[in-house]
């Protein structure tokens, strides 16, 4: 590809990032503004870039999301096209005359600022608890914006307030600034001249034309809030195209009026020749704990979502899954609370159980692995590989408690970690840095039981040599990748493990409560957990039928989905198939992987111990539906990068789009049908704007479809909701209130819309059947729909026929309380509890409450602020482009403000306590810098050697403001001027 412009052209920082993200190489052409370089354009437009395909894209946007999607990086997202769009038609006319006069001639105007900061507010707004415009990974939408932004956030004196006015900008903006890619497309496209080297290319461009529509028209596009019965959809909506080809499939299928018939579920289920057979596994909890949200998403709301998908496809599956039983964590977890193994595993089975239920997690299935066919199937497996050589023994350095006369299991071991120095970490991973480790690597080790320092003893164990598997291994994968449906963070996952090598991997442990070891020598040992664990999904099966090998001896015929998260993939991955392919007993083998990332919760990470975080018991005390919480669940499910529950937004998904969109249009449909036509579907006679409706509707079934046979269940929902957005703009445009008045012509045709309305909330009652089941059945209960609905097919048809009654229409959903979620929010919150914090009377200037201090943290962020630092001094020495050094300086500054935070220093970055040596101290330095000002304005130096003087003094200031116990925002405007005397 070719890249052509003009020098410092701000549109080309576009293209340029999106090269680098992607490793895109670019020829690049550089001509002078006015140089004519296609003969397709009658005015002169840079950039352009030429595509391998000979095609020439004249647009900057295009060309940006062009150079991703060719990577296979594009978010394909409508949202994003609406940013797209609003940036090129609302954004540009406003803000390039403020750059031309502020970066081009030097000059602000303050009409020209308002303007920018109007829409700098909606952005904030949008951006508000997200890391990024669209979803969790970087797309076009985000780098089109911070390259149209970067210009105005860097050397402008008139927008120096911007990042405490737009806090949610500020941060992202930070974040994009410090990505390797961006800094590179900006010192591509600079020269290292800094802003500076914009000048001559704004000024030689022409002005962008007006905005076509405005921020709250898009504002209601995005949240799908306002007035519901006379909003007005942005007219982008209305000009969405399709082709002859579409429509007339549309319309055949439409008037087709037939589906399958839904296959009933009978128990057992097996695999059927002739049909698509998927054996559906989550990743079995650990029985020793109650799932939290994130557990919930990462693993069965995921899979069951995809279950009942499958099941609508009229695919045979099964869907199993259960409590994990064995190993340390329950032997730790019998020893806290008193009771046997046995006694823990019944209690929390008993609990897993009934959460899941109230979720409506619909398995076939839900065992447990402590169980005879568990041992039985695992000793089987094990001696099918210690015959064929598989197995080797070694001697393994252990922990060894004298006073419990025991060697330590790794979670029964705590210290301090030997990567990060986090005080806690257990002996077999550290939660704060997430690292893998051996406990004789802990440094200060305490016995979890009785506290005592234990020494380090050898004892024997089995490993399984994974080295000599790793070529069939080898082999399996690269077919499975190939043909299989694999998430990217799992393939890069097994890859680095093979990538590095495989090693021996211990498979016995010194512990009572397990499956024994049937290995003479080896009796007193049971099986690691990792070993058998993922053996329980086949004696699951095994407790299900006694006809599981049908399932699990069956790979010509059987597809194997496993579902988890991306800390559980290289054992299901990596070890489990090595343990299959090594038993050489035509196992099914995993063939596709679903891993989530984390699920983080508010701003910190769910924590059973610190209260912090919903699990599921609480999300039934709550008072909000299941359903409700399997839809936020899924629409922010972290499928490609971490994600976060926040109650703020919880509150905001439910009242914009389940209930102004989703519940709107169904409620609005069947009311008409049954107030306006005694609840009798009415004769449809198509128009063309009908047909089209039909088509667009299916363009977005046949999306929704091929999202959820590739478990892009994000995705999925969001063509659910455009279908009920088309449904909406339906309604809205042709208004069946007005025409139910009219002459018969014009009541026949709101019988057709209403009716036709009603057959997509029909439609949609099938579609959100996997996502939300009750609210599903609810619509399905008042459309009266029949049974013959419950079938997904790539094509809307016709299912609600004239004549057809329906049942009663109710609301479907209730407006959340924001003031309720603020309250269960303080709930959750644990001991960061905003409700025990300290307040001040007065009016907010009196101390701040303060803030638990953590002092790892702090001394992980001493040291990031002092690499920063350093840092910041060599770019000032070398004297880097202003735009280099400020953007260093940002991110010292939100280290600093970090640093406060762990340091336990409230808000505002001081813990009210006064030091009065270092204030005594910072009032001198405060003279001493404050004359220095005054001299520098005096001899009349320069602006920039003022500023940064003046810059130390308020600096200086805020450090004195901290010493004295002081709030440092309560000083700062001492430094103003005063006015002049009349």
């Amino acid at each position: 590809m070719k890249l052509i412009s003009d020098a410092g052209n701000i549109h080309t920082l576009k293209i340029a990032i999106a090269s680098e993200l992607t490793g895109t190489h670019l020829q690049y052409e550089e001509v002078k503004h006015d140089e004519k370089v296609s003969g397709a354009l009658t005015q002169n437009k840079l950039p352009i870039l030429e595509v391998d395909t000979g095609l020439t894209l004249f647009s900057a946007n295009a060309a940006c999301r062009y150079i991703l999607c060719k990577a296979g990086q594009d978010v394909d997202s409508l949202m994003v096209d609406q940013w797209l769009e609003w940036e090129a038609a609302e954004l540009q006319p406003v803000l390039w005359p403020y750059l031309v006069s502020s970066v081009g001639q030097g000059k602000v105007e303050s009409k020209q600022v308002q303007a920018v900061k109007g829409l700098l507010a909606h952005l904030d707004d949008a951006l508000h608890l997200k890391e990024l415009i669209v979803r969790d990974q970087i797309s076009a939408a985000d780098i089109v914006l911070w390259s149209a932004l970067f210009p105005a956030f860097f050397d402008i004196a008139a927008l120096q307030d911007w990042s405490s006015q737009y806090l949610n900008i500020s941060r992202w903006f930070n974040k994009l600034s410090q990505h390797p890619a961006f800094q590179k497309g900006f010192t591509m496209v600079t020269s290292g001249k800094g802003v500076s080297a914009f000048k001559a290319s704004l000024l030689a461009q022409p002005v962008p034309p007006p905005a076509i529509w405005d921020t709250k028209k898009l504002k209601m596009m995005l949240t799908g809030s306002g007035d519901k019965e006379n909003t007005e959809p942005p007219s982008e909506e209305k000009s969405v195209s399709v082709t002859a080809e579409e429509t007339k499939a549309a319309v055949a299928a439409w008037k087709q009026m037939t589906t399958p018939t839904p296959v009933q579920r009978t128990h057992p289920i097996l695999p059927q020749e002739g049909k698509r057979n998927i054996l559906i596994t989550s990743a079995l909890p650990y029985v020793n704990n109650v799932p939290h949200l994130g557990n919930i998403i990462g693993c069965v709301l995921s899979a069951d979502v995809y279950a009942r998908f499958c099941r609508l496809r009229n695919y045979n599956i099964l869907y199993i899954c259960g409590t994990d039983e064995y190993g340390t964590a329950t032997e730790t977890k019998a020893l806290e609370e008193g009771l046997t193994p046995q006694q823990i595993c019944d209690k929390y089975n008993k609990l897993h159980s009934e959460i899941y239920e109230w979720f409506n997690i619909d398995f076939d299935y839900f065992g447990r692995t402590s169980t005879t066919q568990q041992t039985e199937i695992s000793q089987d497996i094990f001696w099918k590989l210690y015959e064929k050589g598989f197995v080797i023994t070694d001697t393994v350095e252990q922990l060894h408690c004298a006073k419990c006369d025991r060697f330590l299991a790794d979670r029964f071991v705590e210290g301090t970690c030997p990567l990060c120095a986090y005080e806690d970490a257990r002996g077999d991973q550290c939660d704060k840095c997430g690292k893998l480790i051996n406990a004789t690597e802990l440094k200060n080790p305490k016995c979890k039981v009785c506290k005592t320092t234990p020494e380090i003893k050898t004892s024997e164990h089995l490993f399984l040599d994974l080295p000599k598997l790793e070529p069939t291994l080898s082999t399996y994968l690269d077919k499975q990748f190939e043909d299989g449906i694999w998430t990217q963070n799992a393939k890069v996952i097994t890859k680095s493990w093979i990538r590095d090598g495989l090693k021996p991997r211990c498979i016995t442990r010194d512990l009572k409560w397990g499956t024994p070891v049937p290995l003479e020598g080896f009796t007193d040992k049971v099986f690691y957990v990792w070993f058998d664990a993922p053996i329980g999904y086949i004696s699951i099966m095994a407790n299900y039928t006694d006809k599981w090998k049908q399932w699990w001896k069956n790979p010509q015929q059987v597809q194997l989905y496993n579902f988890m998260a991306k800390d559980n993939v290289p054992f299901h991955s990596v070890i489990f198939p090595c343990t299959l392919l090594g038993a050489d007993d035509n196992f099914t083998i995993v063939n596709h992987l679903s891993a989530c990332e984390y699920l983080n919760y508010e701003d910190g990470k769910f924590s059973k111990s610190r209260g912090v975080g919903v699990f599921g018991n609480n999300a039934q005390e709550t008072g909000v539906p299941a359903d409700i919480w399997r839809f936020y669940l899924l629409f922010i499910r972290p499928e490609s990068q971490d994600s976060t529950f926040a109650w703020e937004d919880f509150v905001l998904k439910n009242n914009s789009e389940l209930l102004n969109n989703l519940g709107n249009f169904i409620n609005r449909a069947l009311m008409f049908v049954a107030n306006s036509f005694g609840g009798q579907v009415q004769e449809i006679t198509l128009t063309s704007e009908d047909e089209e409706l039909l088509a667009l509707i299916t363009r977005d079934l046949k999306a929704y479809v091929d999202c959820l046979e590739k478990i892009k269940l994000r995705e999925g929902i969001t063509h659910i909701l455009n279908i009920s957005r088309l449904g909406n703009q339906y309604m809205q445009a042709n208004k069946p209130w007005e025409l139910v008045k009219g002459d018969a012509t014009q009541k026949s045709r709101a019988g057709t819309v209403v009716s036709l309305s009603a057959n997509i909330a029909c439609l949609l009652s099938v579609l959100l059947q996997p996502y939300m089941p009750q609210v599903s059945a609810t619509i399905q209960m008042q459309v009266n729909a029949p049974k013959e609905c419950s079938v997904i097919t790539e094509n809307f048809v016709c299912l609600l026929k004239p004549g057809h009654k329906i049942g009663t229409p109710q609301p479907l959903f209730k407006k959340m309380d924001p003031k309720e979620a603020e309250a269960h929010k303080k709930k959750f919150a644990g001991q960061g509890d905003d409700s025990k914090k300290a307040t001040s009377g007065g009016k907010g200037k009196g101390p701040a409450a303060a803030v638990a201090a953590n002092p790892a943290e702090a001394e992980r962020l001493t040291a990031e602020v002092a690499k920063q630092g350093d840092a910041v001094r060599q770019l000032k020495a070398s004297k880097a482009d202003k735009t280099t050094i400020d953007a260093a300086v940002a991110v010292l500054l939100d280290l600093k403000k970090q640093l406060s935070a762990a340091q336990g220093q409230n808000s505002h970055g001081h813990s009210n306590t006064a030091d009065p040596a270092a204030a005594e101290r910072l009032t001198a330095e405060v003279i001493k810098q404050g004359d220095v000002v005054r001299q520098l304005k005096a001899s009349k130096a320069d602006k920039s050697s003022i500023d940064e003087a003046v810059a130390v003094l308020l600096d200086l200031k805020k450090q004195l403001a901290l010493a004295q116990g002081q709030n440092p925002t309560d000083v700062q405007g001492s430094g103003k001027k005063k006015g002049k005397k009349k």
